[in-house]
């Protein structure tokens, strides 16, 4: 994918992990309410299709990689999971409430042990992670044979006319109303990016390489959102 505009508010990959991690911290006060005015709302709808999707019994072990403020997993929660937040930002965890157990964690050395978690979620995380392919391989190990993920994450739609709508909203408003809300850094480099998405098949290659078979990809809402699911199988 390739950004509408100049990619500017987008890190160079040496210090990428350490700008995010800024960022993050930064919008952490807010988070929530910026996702619920920038999505109308929808992106409880996208959560709440992510956990249905898991088909893992109450009391399973999850853990909520790159949990932020804990949407996910205060629904994990209260489905009757067991849960496990973890987050490279230590202000996100921290502005986040009923988080029963939560780590500060870069997602590409995690400080779980193999095969200790029945299931894992990601929300909308896929493309702040540095190395995505290492991110993928360590999910692969802490998460047992037979257990599931789900990870959601932003898409573009395909159609001509949400297409329009969709880059004057999140590339043009979004950014806007961010700066005015929260941070107008954060809110400039979120848009921008989906330009570390890899394409559907790249990602299922990575999810393939990592242990994990029956790789579904569904896009959501016309293409606004996006979900993959998986078992690990070795």
């Amino acid at each position: 994918m390739k950004p509408s505009s100049t990619p500017s508010a987008l890190p160079n990959i040496e210090n990428k992990t350490q700008v995010v991690r800024s960022m993050f911290d930064a919008i952490a006060p807010r988070y929530e309410l910026v996702n619920r005015l920038m999505t109308f709302g929808l992106d409880a709808r996208w959560r709440r299709r992510c956990l249905d999707s898991l088909g893992l019994e109450k009391g399973s072990r999850i853990v909520d990689l790159a949990s932020g403020t804990g949407d996910l997993t205060r629904s994990l929660l209260g489905r009757g999971f067991d849960v496990v937040s973890a987050d490279l930002s230590f202000g996100m965890l921290s502005a986040g409430h009923n988080m029963v157990s939560s780590v500060q964690s870069d997602a590409s050395r995690l400080p779980f042990a193999a095969h200790s978690f029945d299931g894992l979620v990601c929300g909308y995380a896929l493309r702040n992670f540095t190395d995505l392919a290492v991110c993928v391989a360590e999910m692969g190990r802490i998460v047992r044979p037979g257990g599931r993920i789900a990870l959601l994450d932003v898409a573009e739609p395909s159609s001509k006319v949400m297409r329009a709508g969709y880059d004057l909203w999140f590339r043009r408003c979004v950014p806007v109303i961010g700066g005015l809300l929260s941070d107008a850094r954060a809110y400039h480099y979120l848009p921008e990016s989906t330009v570390y998405l890899p394409e559907p098949s790249t990602f299922r290659s990575l999810l393939n390489d990592s242990g994990f078979s029956g790789v579904n990809h569904h896009m959501l809402s016309g293409g606004l959102s996006q979900l993959y699911t998986a078992t690990k199988t070795s």
